[in-house]
């Protein structure tokens, strides 16, 4: 079986065995699965460009109005 079979498999499972079966294979996963830093060198990163322009920043709702909700 190829993965296009397994979604088309998947997919036709009644919901609570999808949930069930996206719970175990999510929990197969690592808690991380490549950031070697977990995101602290972009976060570094923006925290820095924030600095020095503060006028980039952008509050909660400009955010949420930028995405249409």
């Amino acid at each position: 079986m190829n993965i296009i079979e397994i979604q088309a498999g998947a997919l036709n499972l009644p919901q609570d065995q999808r949930a069930a079966l996206v719970a175990e294979l999510l929990g197969s996963l690592p808690a991380v699965l490549s950031d070697i830093d977990d995101g602290s060198a972009e976060a570094g990163r923006r925290i820095a460009e924030m600095k020095a322009d503060p006028t980039t920043r952008r509050t909660w709702e400009q955010v949420k109005a930028e995405l249409g909700r």
